[in-house]
């Protein structure tokens, strides 16, 4: 298991290679330039090119990529080129709300996405069935920044139980974070839903029809105790690899939930910088999303050890 681990850790580094070339090249590629919109449409010509040397953006791309990817193996993202702070300081202040969110909505799925198929396999071809099948594939098909306005026009301007943006730190007060919470948390979630609830379903139907559950029916054992003890658990051995994907889909989903519910997290400090065209903060945040999305599938990895003990893992 640690040998595994370890190897996992060093293939790392390659992943964040070929990310960091994606991203460079993709950010410099997009028309702009930082120091035009630093200094506004009276800038001549003479201005811009003196603060792209001060930046460094003169140097060829290849000087400054090696510049930054290196920085980044130390764990130094650069300077931000507007918030006069260094990205990993940018990144640290709003990394809370992105994660709790992330976190929020990941529960959400979880309660929603695995009692739905459950249900909708246990009670195949039923009506019950039917209308979660429907419910999950409308979860699925909904764009989230869509749901997260008929949310806000429902829950927050028609009823006004919730707030309809904005947030408060859980340390501050804990309600008002529940509250505002909430909504963006479901529409994130609400989607993931969808997916999960289809996969555990279809995964749940095919292990009800394994000669050991068919077993522990005519040993008289309660539906229940079959369908969670022996059932469940071996249906949610393909639903881990969605789980872990759905995290990356869940972190990329929040930038547009934090725009539409004015979350101050790491997705909105990515669209404001892709506005201002500040690449040292884009370059950041996605590296950092990227070493997220990998550490979480090296943990899914082991839960497969936990879930199934017949597998094992090279190196063990």
């Amino acid at each position: 298991m640690t040998a595994y681990i370890l190897r996992r850790l060093v293939l790392l580094v390659p992943v964040l290679l070929v990310v960091g070339v994606v991203v460079f090249a993709l950010v410099h590629l997009t028309p702009g330039d930082p120091a035009a919109v630093i200094l506004g449409d009276r800038a001549t010509t003479e201005d811009i090119q003196r603060l792209r040397g001060q930046l460094g953006l003169n140097d060829p791309l290849p000087v400054q990529f090696g510049r930054w990817f290196g920085g980044v193996l130390r764990l130094d993202f650069g300077e931000s080129i507007f918030l006069g702070e260094s990205v990993t300081a940018a990144l640290r202040d709003r990394v809370q709300p992105t994660l709790l969110l992330t976190l929020y909505a990941l529960s959400i799925q979880l309660l929603i996405g695995v009692p739905a198929g459950v249900l909708a396999a246990v009670r195949h071809d039923s009506p019950l069935d039917r209308v979660l099948t429907v419910v999950a594939i409308s979860g699925a098909a909904i764009p989230t920044f869509f749901l997260g306005i008929l949310l806000i026009l429902l829950f927050a301007v028609q009823l006004r139980w919730l707030p309809s943006g904005g947030y408060v730190a859980p340390t501050e007060d804990l309600g008002a974070h529940v509250q505002g919470m909430l909504l963006p948390a479901f529409a994130l979630g609400f989607s993931a839903a969808g997916l999960l609830a289809r996969l555990v379903r279809s995964s749940m139907l095919d292990v009800l029809r394994e000669d050991y559950v068919r077993t522990a029916f005519a040993k008289g054992l309660p539906e229940k105790l079959v369908v969670v003890r022996h059932a469940l658990r071996n249906a949610l051995i393909p639903a881990l690899t969605v789980i872990g994907t759905s995290v990356g889909a869940l972190l990329g989903g929040a930038v547009v939930t934090e725009t539409v519910f004015t979350i101050p997290g790491m997705g909105r400090l990515v669209v404001q910088s892709i506005a201002r065209r500040d690449y040292p903060v884009i370059q950041g945040a996605i590296m950092a999303i990227a070493v997220t999305y990998v550490l979480v599938n090296l943990l899914v990895d082991l839960l497969y050890v936990y879930t199934d003990p017949r597998v094992r893992l090279g190196g063990d």
